[in-house]
């Protein structure tokens, strides 16, 4: 009785977390667009300058930033039916901008000079290819519903992390006056790992009852 308590609470809490999240994932997308559309002075901190320079790469950001919102806003409804991803063209389009926002993600430190310098970059390939082996596993296991299941909820834990890394770097600034310049990897390492480690928690904690 405890023990089912105790995952029932902690599945409200990831729901919770989870719309959360998605919001300020949301939020996310339309500051990116509102700089891109020349709203930088004031969407654009001097002593805070994320994203100060997505002008200067417009055709690789959109290809980024419009499927990463496609990603955000469809996510939580693949995992509605408990632990059954949900079928059909919901899920067509939610892999489809998976794969690009991967592909993109573990592009762009290469094209792009990265806030957190050489930490930053090197998080981000690291978790882009995470990403995108957990989707290509997902497919992979079409058949198994089980392991489909476990795959792309790893996907999409840790494609929703940077909605955490902002929060993480805000915390970070507020009780220990660290920079984005100097901080923004770390938080970035912070805020996918924590993602996955969640996720492998509430796979195992369901792993049973999905296979």
């Amino acid at each position: 009785m405890a023990y089912f308590y105790i995952v029932e609470t902690f599945r409200k809490l990831l729901w919770a977390g989870t719309w959360t999240l998605t919001l300020i994932g949301v939020l996310l997308v339309l500051r990116r667009l509102g700089i891109m559309a020349g709203y930088g002075k004031w969407l654009i901190s001097p002593r805070f300058p994320f994203d100060s320079g997505l002008r200067n790469y417009p055709v690789l950001t959109i290809i980024h930033i419009i499927p990463g919102l496609v990603f955000i806003v469809l996510g939580p409804f693949q995992f509605l039916k408990k632990n059954i991803v949900r079928p059909g063209k919901s899920r067509f389009v939610f892999i489809i901008a998976s794969y690009i926002i991967g592909i993109s993600a573990l592009v762009m430190p290469f094209i792009t000079l990265p806030l957190g310098g050489l930490n930053e970059a090197v998080a981000s390939s690291f978790f882009a290819l995470y990403f995108l082996i957990s989707i290509t596993r997902s497919l992979r296991n079409r058949y198994r519903p089980g392991l489909q299941w476990e795959w792309l909820l790893r996907a999409y834990a840790v494609g929703l992390a940077i909605a955490t890394v902002r929060p993480i770097m805000a915390l970070s600034f507020v009780f220990f006056g660290l920079r984005p310049q100097t901080f923004l990897g770390t938080a970035f390492w912070i805020g996918f790992s924590l993602h996955a480690i969640i996720a492998e928690v509430w796979i195992n904690l369901n792993r049973e009852e999905a296979q």
